[in-house]
């Protein structure tokens, strides 16, 4: 818990160092202090061996709903299931589930694929982030608010944009391992995985998911 915190706080301070829409600095400005305190608080419990903490979490989960800025009741997760391909070129499905998970005021579903042949592998995983849409959603994929273009002898990573949808792609040509990662509609995130195959494999497994669909979901479940 202690490190998905601590990746938020560094995704936020990024976000704030580097710039942003000015409308939305101020608020990102105010759930960075609230998550932060809420971590503090959090820590202290601990140290007392639990006393105080579910206060703690409690405050954990205001600040993220602050940051979401509404409540958001995530899709069902068969739903995000039914969008993951049966199978891919050349490889055949071995996995095939969903969730739907709610802790710290935090409540989202997911839905994962494996993908598999003798030699290479693919992961998707499609999540609805809920109740921590919007701000909190960009905030912890802290690279949504950035421009990012690095190179190495063996490799990239960059931002972009994906059927007009921020994204992040990697990939190393000494291992054959890349990932792309698109962040819909501030709110859902398509995640692809592969590993030992060219990074035309991983896009084409990018291709297989129904982005537009995705998008036409973003206020299902949106509560004012």
């Amino acid at each position: 818990m202690r490190k998905s915190l601590e990746t938020t706080a560094l995704c936020l301070a990024f976000v704030l160092m580097f710039g942003c829409d000015s409308s939305r600095e101020k608020e990102l400005e105010q759930a960075s202090k609230k998550m932060e305190e809420a971590g503090k608080k959090m820590e202290e419990a601990a140290k007392k061996g639990g006393e105080g903490m579910a206060d703690a979490v409690k405050a954990m989960g205001e600040a993220f709903g602050s940051a979401a800025g509404k409540k958001v009741e995530p899709v069902d997760f068969r739903e995000l299931k039914a969008l993951l391909p049966e199978a891919l070129p050349g490889m055949k499905r071995t996995k095939f589930e969903g969730e739907r998970a709610a802790a710290m005021g935090m409540n989202v579903a997911k839905a994962e694929g494996e993908y598999r042949n003798d030699n290479s592998e693919i992961e998707i995983t499609i999540m609805d982030m809920g109740t921590m849409s919007g701000l909190a959603a960009m905030a912890t994929y802290g690279w949504a608010l950035a421009e990012i273009d690095r190179e190495t002898e063996t490799g990239y990573e960059k931002t972009s944009t994906y059927q007009g949808h921020k994204s992040l792609e990697k990939y190393d040509k000494e291992s054959k391992n890349g990932e792309t990662t698109v962040l819909v509609a501030e709110r859902f995130v398509v995640e692809v995985q592969g590993y030992r195959l060219p990074v035309e494999a991983v896009k084409g497994a990018l291709a297989s998911i129904d982005i537009g669909k995705l998008a036409a979901m973003k206020t299902k479940g949106v509560q004012q």
